[in-house]
C-alpha cells in the first residue's frame, strides 16, 4: 500500500459541497486534496447514450434499492455529483423548512435573516434564470393550463444555467447525462474549474474505505482506479460524500460507538411521475422540459409539491406498469405523454447501516402518512390531466428517492446529533462536514442552493478554527 504525502486538508467527495469548500481553502493558500469515487468528465466526454449514463454516472449502475426493494434511490457518482445529473434547480428554504430545522437542531442560525448572506455568496458563483414563456414546451403549457383550471397556484422554476440556445434545438433532457455546452452551472464549470487552476489536487475514481485520526493526523485509506490500495495524510478532513457515503465511511471506520445516531435520521424526497397520455403529440422530451412548479400554499401545508418533468425512454419504461407487450404498447406513445412529478416531504426517517463485509444497507420505508401525502399529490395531478383532455392517466409504480439527506445530522445536543453547530463532528478537532448528510430532516425544497450556502458558511468557520 503506497503512502502519499501530507496535505493541509482532505475533502472526500466532489459533488456540490466539496468544490465550494475547496475553493475557500485554496484561496487561503492551503494544500488541498479532493478524493472522488466517480469519473472526471467534461462536455466532450459525457456519455451520449442513456444506458451508458446510468452505468457511469450513478452508484449501483443507475439505481440502488432499499432493503425492501420498493424504493429506488438515485445517487450520483461523478465529479460534480448531483450538479451534473440534475436539472440545476435553485430554491432558498422558506420559514417552514428553516423553523423545523431550528426546532430539531436547536441551532439559532437556521432562519432566513441569518441564511441570507450565505445564499447571496453561493448565488454569486452562479448564473441562473427562469425559462422564458416563449420557450416553455407543450408539457409546461398543459401544467399551467391545468393549474389554472383547478385553482392551483404555480410559478416558474429558477435554474442554474445560461446560454442554453433552445432556438438551436437543444433539449434539456440531454443534460441529465451532463451538459455538453457547459450551460448548466455545475460545480465543475463554476467553482471547481477555477479552484483546480489554483492548486487543488483532484484524484478521481478513488473510493475511500476508512478514515483514521491519530495524534492530530488524519489518514485516509482507499482503492484507486487500478485496484491498488493507497493512503493519504492531512491535518484536517472534510466529509462531502453525501448521506450514504459519509455514513458508510464513518461506520466502517469504527465511529459508530462514539456516535449512536450515525447513519440514522436518513431522509429523502420520494417522488413519483404521473403520465398523462393525449391524442396529440406533446413531445415532453423536447426543449426546456422542466420549467414550472407548484407554488400553492395548500400543497406546501400538505407536504408535497408538483413540477413539470420527463425522462428518457429507459427511465420512463421502468416506471410504467405492466410488462412485455403491455409495456411496449404504452412506450409507443412516448411522444404523446405529458408528465408531472409529485415529490413529498417525507416524515418517516430511515437508517444507513453496514454489514460484516462493510457493504451499506438502506433501511427506508414510506409509512402510511407518506403514502397518504403521495396520494394527495396523485389526486391533484389527475385533476390537472383530466381537465386538459388526457385520454389516459398512468401513475408510476416505483417511487424514486431524490435528494438523499441525513445520517450525520447537525445539532447542539451530542446525544441527538453527529455534527455540531460549527460543522465539526462532536468531540473531534479536525473532522468537518457541511453537505446534505447534516440535514436534520427533509425540507421539502430542492436542497442544492442550501448545500452551497452551508458550505460557504462552514468554509469560513473552518478557516477561523484552523
Amino acid at each position: 500500500m503506497n503512502s502519499q504525502r501530507k496535505f493541509d486538508i482532505i475533502i472526500i467527495g466532489a459533488g456540490v459541497s466539496g468544490p465550494f469548500l475547496a475553493q475557500q481553502f485554496c484561496d487561503e493558500g492551503m494544500k488541498v486534496l479532493m478524493l472522488e469515487a466517480g469519473e472526471s468528465l467534461d462536455k466532450d466526454t459525457y456519455p451520449t447514450r442513456e444506458i451508458d449514463s446510468n452505468s457511469r454516472l450513478y452508484w449501483g449502475g443507475g439505481i440502488e434499492l432499499n432493503t425492501r426493494a420498493d424504493l429506488a434511490l438515485l445517487r450520483p457518482k461523478v465529479v460534480g455529483g448531483g450538479s451534473i445529473v440534475n436539472q440545476a434547480l435553485l430554491d432558498r428554504f422558506d420559514d417552514i423548512a428553516l423553523d423545523s430545522w431550528k426546532d430539531v437542531s436547536q441551532i439559532d442560525y437556521f432562519n432566513r435573516a441569518s441564511m441570507e448572506p450565505w445564499y447571496e455568496k453561493a448565488e454569486a458563483e452562479l448564473a441562473f434564470q427562469e425559462i422564458p414563456e416563449e420557450q416553455r414546451n407543450e408539457n409546461a403549457l398543459i401544467f399551467k393550463k391545468g393549474f389554472e383550471k383547478n385553482g392551483y397556484e404555480w410559478a416558474p422554476l429558477t435554474r442554474a444555467q445560461k446560454d442554453c440556445h433552445y432556438e438551436d434545438g437543444n433539449d434539456c433532457i440531454e443534460c441529465l447525462s451532463g451538459c455538453r455546452i457547459d450551460s448548466k452551472q455545475s460545480s465543475v464549470v463554476t467553482v471547481l474549474r477555477k479552484t483546480k487552476k489554483e492548486g487543488l489536487k483532484l484524484v478521481s475514481r478513488f473510493e475511500v474505505n476508512t478514515v483514521k485520526e491519530k495524534n492530530g493526523v488524519i489518514t485516509v485509506e482507499g482503492t484507486d482506479r487500478y485496484g491498488q490500495r493507497r493512503s493519504y495524510h492531512a491535518g484536517y478532513l472534510c466529509l462531502a460524500a453525501g448521506a450514504i457515503g459519509n455514513s458508510k465511511l464513518l461506520l466502517n471506520s469504527g465511529f459508530g460507538q462514539e456516535y449512536p445516531n450515525l447513519g440514522k435520521d436518513f431522509f429523502c424526497h420520494p417522488q413519483s411521475m404521473v403520465l398523462g397520455i393525449y391524442d396529440r403529440e406533446i413531445n415532453s422530451h423536447k426543449g426546456a422540459f422542466q420549467s414550472l412548479k407548484s407554488d400553492d400554499a395548500n400543497f406546501r401545508a400538505n407536504s408535497f409539491k408538483l413540477e413539470t418533468v420527463f425522462g428518457p425512454p429507459v427511465a420512463i419504461s421502468m416506471l410504467m406498469p405492466g410488462i412485455a407487450m403491455e409495456n411496449m404498447s404504452r412506450m409507443k406513445q412516448y411522444a404523446h405523454m405529458a408528465c408531472i412529478e409529485v415529490a413529498i416531504r417525507d416524515r418517516n426517517p430511515g437508517q444507513i447501516t453496514v454489514d460484516s463485509r462493510g457493504r451499506h444497507k438502506i433501511h427506508k420505508v414510506l409509512d402510511s402518512q407518506d403514502k397518504d401525502t403521495l396520494d394527495r399529490g396523485f389526486d391533484a395531478i389527475h385533476k390537472i390531466f383530466n381537465s386538459t383532455g388526457a385520454r389516459d392517466v398512468v401513475n408510476g409504480e416505483l417511487p424514486i428517492a431524490l435528494h438523499l439527506m441525513g445520517g450525520l445530522s447537525i445539532g447542539a445536543d451530542p446525544s441527538r446529533s453527529v455534527v455540531n453547530p460549527e460543522f465539526r463532528l462532536h468531540g473531534q478537532k479536525n473532522i468537518f462536514c457541511a453537505d446534505s448528510s447534516i440535514f436534520p430532516n427533509a425540507p421539502g425544497i430542492n436542497p442544492s442552493l442550501t448545500i452551497m450556502a452551508l458550505s460557504k458558511m462552514a468554509g469560513e468557520q473552518i478557516l477561523r478554527a484552523l
